[in-house]
């Protein structure tokens, strides 16, 4: 092992044994609001902080990067689509989803807020949403999984196409995951991603500035010298990789596209945020902090995609690894003496951030609905908070162990995992979600019929082969993805919605008593 390995690996040993000391000195729990909502105390720049942290993932610092680098700016409708969609998530879903499930029972988790919204006594909303949230954790876990695993064996092994690397950094990355999220709960995690988001920040924005600058500012000519034909197209927010201009079609339908936006609002990790805010007051704060975070970090990385196209010595796109664009970058950049090639460990810790904020996240949403909304709320309803804690962390091992094998199959790709995942969830309950907190008439029956169908259509769209064709480059088109260019959460989500409001106003309205609990959060304070 080189030197500069050992200093790399320093800065590791040194960033994570921060992290699990921070899940060690808030393990202690005394029940399951305290584990799975932190007693809803979260401040304004701890809530901000944790949302966009967990929100963003490996995907910010890889996949994004990496979409940019290979096919430029006009990927960049992604970034423009998840800024809308956390500004629109923040004025509309945050103040009032925290005030109703306080109103709605005290309500711990998502599925308990569906289930205590609608009065379902049976438990159905509860059980089908715990089933989704188990199916798409498990998919986006493992994409954070996967950018760890391409870290490591980049960072100390001999690249992501050594095997052996490959599997060691990924077992590495989930049991550090493990060991503090098992540790601390949700105030660790918590704390933890406040201090990986604002690491993800300074990372993020000084590794481009400082790419730029040793091409001298000169964009187009360092583009044009690595070999791009068209540098003003790569720059043009409206070409696609082939040069040729985008469709309205491609920028708001397609998976590269606007459509991204919707995915919000059906997104457990950060909906749990807001629930988590300690008060009114800071939830106004927070939103202009995440916002203003969202601005600078997506910016920084469409920004960085497109420097390292002129910055970087080696063509990763010839390679197949275009996703390493910001560990290349910051080698390159820190290969010196001791001093610098320590900082370019810490900013590769903001990739290590990135993946530690979200599968953390993910994991802990994942246990409380395993715990809280199945096993206790509907399995065994009198099991001992204890017992329904040592469930919950159970449930934490073996969802990351799914993602673990999910995470072995060759070459996978963050992009593809994150991008399904996010339009399952956003598919799913996001329409479920506006219409729970801003239409009174909406019903239970409403609620299950619109959640089955977002589910079930994003698995169709994506995965069910209904065709047997080619196109005119020959490639194969077997789903209805690959037929239409469609992404599958814009699909998934108007059809939940087409029909979560049919099914509503044709079947009985809801009770009186549900009605009154919709005003009260009207017009109560907390």
């Amino acid at each position: 092992m080189s030197t500069n390995t050992i200093v790399v690996l320093v800065a590791f040993v040194v960033y994570m044994g921060m992290m699990i000391l921070i899940g060690a000195l808030n393990s202690k729990q005394s029940n399951n609001e305290d584990y799975f909502l932190g007693g809803r105390g979260l401040g304004s720049w701890t809530a901000a902080l944790s949302a966009q942290a967990s929100d963003m993932s490996g995907w910010l610092l890889m996949g994004l990067p990496g979409a940019i680098y290979a096919a430029g700016t006009g990927s960049a409708w992604i970034a423009i689509g998840l800024l809308i969609g956390t500004v629109l998530n923040w004025f509309l879903v945050a103040r009032r989803l925290r005030k109703y499930t306080i109103v709605a029972n005290n309500s711990l988790t998502i599925p308990s807020f569906f289930e205590n919204r609608f009065h379902d006594k049976k438990g159905v909303l509860k059980i089908v949403s715990s089933i989704i949230i188990i199916v798409f954790f498990a998919v986006y876990t493992a994409s954070a999984f996967v950018s760890g695993a391409k870290l490591f064996a980049n960072v100390f092994g001999t690249g992501a196409d050594d095997n052996t690397a490959y599997v060691v950094g990924l077992a590495v990355a989930a049991v550090v995951i493990l060991i503090y999220t098992l540790l601390g709960g949700f105030k660790a995690v918590c704390y933890t991603d406040f201090i990986q988001g604002l690491l993800m920040l300074v990372a993020i924005l000084a590794v481009p500035i400082i790419a730029y600058i040793s091409i001298s500012g000169d964009l187009q000519g360092a583009l044009s010298a690595k070999g791009v034909a068209d540098p003003a197209g790569f720059l043009s927010l409206f070409k696609n990789d082939t040069g040729s201009n985008l469709t309205v079609k491609e920028i708001i339908l397609g998976p590269a596209g606007l459509g991204w936006a919707l995915g919000y609002f059906g997104m457990p990790h950060i909906l749990i945020r807001f629930m988590a805010i300690k008060s009114d007051k800071e939830v106004k704060k927070s939103r202009v902090i995440a916002i203003v975070w969202v601005i600078l970090s997506l910016g920084a990385a469409c920004f960085l995609g497109v420097v390292a196209r002129g910055f970087l010595n080696e063509d990763l796109i010839a390679n197949g690894k275009k996703e390493l664009v910001f560990i290349k970058s910051i080698l390159q950049i820190f290969d010196g003496n001791i001093f610098l090639v320590f900082i370019g460990g810490i900013f590769l810790c903001g990739i290590l951030a990135a993946i530690m904020s979200t599968a953390d996240s993910q994991l802990l949403v994942t246990a409380s609905a395993v715990s809280e909304d199945m096993f206790k709320g509907v399995i065994k309803k009198d099991a001992s908070e204890k017992t329904s804690l040592l469930v919950g962390r159970i449930a934490v091992v073996v969802v990351a162990i799914i993602a673990f094998f999910i995470a072995l199959k060759p070459n996978p790709s963050v992009m593809e995992l994150v991008e399904y995942a996010w339009g399952g969830f956003g598919a799913a309950f996001g329409p479920i979600i506006l219409l729970s907190l801003f239409w009174k008439r909406f019903n239970l029956p409403g609620a299950v019929a619109g959640m089955i169908v977002g589910f079930a259509s994003t698995v169709i769209w994506d995965y069910i082969p209904l065709f047997n064709m080619v196109d005119a480059e020959g490639n194969a088109i077997r789903t209805l993805k690959q037929l239409t260019g469609v992404y599958c959460l814009v699909v998934g989500f108007a059809l939940a919605l087409v029909v979560a409001v049919i099914v509503t106003l044709i079947t009985k309205k809801p009770s009186a008593e549900i009605e009154e609990e919709f005003d009260k959060v009207n017009t109560v304070e907390i």
